[in-house]
């Protein structure tokens, strides 16, 4: 007899789960299903057989084709029985086998017969499987049946047809646009699953039309929808009307706010709950308005029901996040929830009281968390890491504590992840409250004494060779750095050598101690332990190897011109010659990554909703392109290149970016066009730039695109003149122009001799973020210190009133396209002061740094202390003035 299968959730750890089809094999299972043939048929045994079948295929069992068209013809045969369980199956294999078109043929009118059987079993289950195997031409044939089995009495089978319609919609849209007349009468049945479905289908076929889901919601808000299920997806599509109309800038009072307000009185717990989610995911949602969603999320919280406590609390701590005072109610509640036997609840409970609780009640949260984070897992304690993280920067005068529980649950056991969070965490602390510095590096110096972790340990190593020389005892860390030396892997060790070094540079006094450690390290048995003690002491002992002692330290402490990422590209392409590798020549700016190359490969999907392949990009291949054009070669170095800009909206049918490339006295405007049309050819592709908004530039040349294919990107170019070294800024309006040919799809010959036409594009601007490269320094403080002082300029600016200090620090570093140094682009969601590091690289190579200090008063109001060091004083005016104009 098998065994059951156990639970996740039983202790069973040591044993295995149990399938009564482990092991079986496609061949003895495709021998099984002669069985199908058999004159006089065994339901129980067919049935047994299809599902060995569909168990092989969900495993990813490969089937050749001769073998699944064998399967398919033999399970053919089975609608002669008139057994109701083994029918069910053959729908299943006939879902899951998917036969050609030249196969569908020999089931179709099986599955027609059966669609307007008396039997609603079956109709239901042949709407289903007809509508996943045919194609267009043939789904039009059963049209009408369909119409009819959305209006069916039975909500079984207009289920089907609706739930059939939505998937259908991605393939033949045009027609099931055309039941738009049945979808809405099912929308008034009394079935819960009927109108569920049924809405999902409308709002699918009007998604591109805003006033047509604008009147549906407005009309179904009225009260005709009795569903909970139904009526938690009209408060979805209500939801998506409200930040619509905020996006496109439509102020006053919230449409359908009310409808979200009365739903919050429904008899369903699941549309309460969906309603009060809604409202408080509510763009600038302001505190009258929460209040009624906080209000119920309250009593959900005291709920017998652990999904419903589990759901309140989730959102509270969302809440929390940007409102902590209007969750302060609901704190002895949640208090109450850090006992919950549910761990997840009381991880969430826990947070959200440290994000609301006052400083008064730091103490007694901690320990409450002390018993609490033994019992729960990784993946909890570093979310509640992570929200002590930000109370010890709300409240600084309590890093005392905050800073000791730290250290102890640093010395527990952990992964990797979790010990990494503590030590972010601890860092963090040390870098933005001065006061935790001396106390935190003594608390990393004993966890490196026993971690496991090389990563941690040279990533401790490093920031101790940053923030220990500047306390009043640097020497209290020599001993635990120099124990690395010889408790410790090669890496580690080699860390520690650099470490020491950096200390015998910074402080005058441990010089002789450190140059005595460093030559006992020249004998280690590592080749880059070794040689790295021995250049250190070269550069120590100031033998003329490296030179002045300014060069010694920034060659110690000085960054990197360019990324390490680029530098390592760069270094990877270059042949080796005569020539030697230039430095300069390395790319500045980091190109990210784009979002489609991160997601999982998937099918690609065909006709307009079809994004265009993705055109060539990366510094060094904008480089080669540009330089290879006879017009662009006397440009000079090009100094920056954009992330492309979109100048269509998707679904059109023609897509185009464009990508600006900035040289010291000229701008090339890069077009990359794809037609999305397959019956059609572009040729002579050329964009039309007016530039009456941009006065400082003059066209020069530009460079139409001869042939432009349906689904081959190509580009075209304009190149403007602007004055050298200024930091022009304007708008262009662009016109795509191109001659427009019908084409043979099967041959790709053009079928006439074209047209000319036009297409509006959107308007572009260059910025002043455009001539500004966003190289980051690995060490701000010496970076900042090194800059010459007398090229600093500081002012202080009012910002108006924002949501957060965080809104108010990414406008600033989007403004000046700066890159933010140490981490200090976060903000936490309480903070009402913070200070950011931005660091980057002006036209003309001149190096800028700025520290922006942001502060937030009761009322809102950001004001900012800005101070810029740059290479050249003209440049710090320039960022103020950009600063002031923007």
């Amino acid at each position: 007899m098998a065994q059951p299968l156990m639970k996740k959730d039983d202790d069973h750890d040591d044993e295995l789960e149990y399938s009564p089809f482990m092991g079986i094999e496609k061949g003895a299972v495709l021998q099984e299903a002669r069985v199908f043939n058999e004159p006089q048929l065994d339901p129980r045994r067919c049935s047994q057989v299809i599902t060995k079948l569909l168990y092989l295929l969900n495993q990813g069992e490969a089937f050749t084709k001769v073998e699944a068209t064998e399967v398919f013809f033999s399970v053919t045969k089975l609608f002669q029985s008139k057994d109701t369980g083994l029918r069910r199956m053959v729908y299943l294999i006939i879902k899951e086998l998917s036969p050609s078109s030249d196969e569908v043929i020999i089931v179709t009118s099986s599955l027609m017969k059966d669609m307007n059987s008396k039997i609603d079993m079956y109709r239901a289950n042949a709407i289903r499987v007809l509508c996943q195997i045919i194609d267009g031409t043939l789904l039009t044939q059963i049209e009408r049946y369909l119409k009819q089995a959305i209006v069916d009495k039975n909500p079984v089978v207009s289920s089907a047809a609706l739930v059939s319609g939505l998937h259908m919609l991605k393939t033949n849209p045009e027609i099931v646009k055309r039941w738009s007349n049945e979808v809405q009468e099912a929308v008034q049945s009394r079935a819960a699953l009927v109108q569920f479905h049924s809405l999902a289908l409308l709002h699918q076929i009007r998604q591109n039309d805003r006033l047509a889901v604008s009147k549906l919601v407005g009309t179904l808000t009225r009260g005709a929808v009795r569903s909970p299920l139904a009526q938690c997806l009209l408060i979805r599509y209500t939801s998506q009307i409200i930040r619509d109309m905020s996006n496109h800038g439509q102020s006053g009072e919230r449409p359908f706010y009310d409808f979200l307000e009365s739903c919050l009185r429904h008899k369903s717990e699941m549309v309460i709950l969906e309603a009060a989610r809604a409202i408080t995911e509510l763009d600038g949602v302001t505190s009258r308005e929460l209040t009624p969603a906080i209000t119920v999320l309250q009593l959900f919280l005291s709920s017998p029901k652990p999904v419903l406590r589990f759901a309140a609390v989730r959102t509270l701590n969302k809440v929390a996040m940007t409102h902590p005072m209007a969750v302060t109610n609901c704190n002895i509640d949640m208090e109450s929830l850090i006992s919950d036997q549910n761990r997840s609840i009381a991880t969430l409970a826990i947070t959200t009281l440290l994000k609301t609780g006052n400083e008064s009640s730091v103490e007694r949260l901690m320990k409450q968390i002390t018993n609490f984070m033994s019992d729960i897992a990784d993946e909890f304690k570093i979310v509640v890491v992570e929200a002590i993280r930000s109370l010890c920067l709300k409240f600084p005068l309590k890093y005392r504590s905050l800073m000791n529980f730290l250290s102890n649950i640093l010395r527990e056991e952990g992964g990797f992840e979790y010990k990494r969070a503590i030590v972010d965490s601890i860092v963090t602390i040390i870098r933005d409250i001065p006061d935790a510095k001396e106390n935190g590096l003594l608390h990393l110096c004993e966890f490196i004494e026993d971690c496991e972790f090389t990563y941690l340990s040279t990533q401790i190593l490093h920031f101790l060779g940053i923030e220990g020389p500047n306390t009043s005892d640097p020497s209290k860390y020599i001993r635990y750095i120099y124990n690395r030396v010889h408790l410790e892997n090669a890496t580690v060790r080699a860390a520690a050598v650099c470490t020491l070094a950096k200390f015998g540079f910074m402080v005058e006094a441990l010089k002789p101690r450190i140059t005595v450690l460093l030559k006992r390290c020249i004998y280690d048995s590592d080749d880059e332990v070794r040689d790295r003690a021995t250049l250190f002491l070269s550069v120590l002992g100031n033998d003329g190897l490296v030179g002045t002692d300014s060069d010694s330290i920034e060659f110690l402490f000085g960054s990197l011109k360019a990324p390490l990422v680029n530098m390592e590209t760069s270094l990877k392409n270059y042949d080796p010659s005569e020539e030697a590798f230039d430095v300069d020549s390395v790319p500045k700016e980091v190109k990210s990554q784009p979002l489609a190359e991160k997601k999982a490969k998937g099918k690609k999907p065909t006709g307009l909703g079809a994004p265009p392949p993705a055109p060539v990009s990366g510094f060094d291949s904008y480089e080669r392109i540009l330089s290879s054009i006879p017009e662009f070669a006397t440009f000079g170095k090009l100094f920056k290149s954009s992330s492309p800009v979109e100048l269509t909206e998707a679904e059109t049918e023609y897509s185009v970016t464009v990508v600006k490339h900035i040289f010291e006295s000229h701008v090339v405007f890069q077009y990359n066009c794809t037609n999305t049309v397959p019956e059609q050819l572009l040729e002579r592709v050329n964009v039309i730039v007016d530039a009456s908004d941009a006065e400082e530039f003059s066209e020069l040349s530009s460079k139409p695109l001869n042939s432009l294919p349906y689904d081959s990107p190509g580009q075209t170019f304009v190149a403007f003149e602007k004055p050298e070294g200024v930091p022009a800024v304007g708008k262009f309006s662009n016109t795509l122009t191109f001659i427009v040919k019908e084409v043979e799809q099967s041959t790709g010959e053009s079928l006439d001799d074209g047209v000319e036409d036009e297409y509006q594009l959107e308007d572009l601007e260059v910025v002043a973020a455009d001539y500004m490269v966003n190289v980051g320094v690995s060490n701000f403080r010496n970076a900042w210190e090194n800059m010459d002082e007398g090229n600093e300029l500081v002012d202080e600016y009012g910002l108006g009133p924002r949501d957060t200090l965080g809104e108010a620090v990414k406008a600033v570093t989007d403004l000046l396209g700066m890159q933010s140094c140490e981490g200090t682009e976060t903000v936490a969601s309480n903070a009402r002061s913070h200070t950011c590091l931005l660091s980057g690289l002006y036209i003309g190579n001149v190096k800028v740094l700025v520290k922006a200090q942001f502060g937030m008063d009761s009322s809102r109001e950001i004001v900012m202390k800005l101070a810029v060091r740059s290479e050249d004083p003209s440049v710090s005016d320039a960022i103020h003035a950009l600063v002031a104009n923007g």
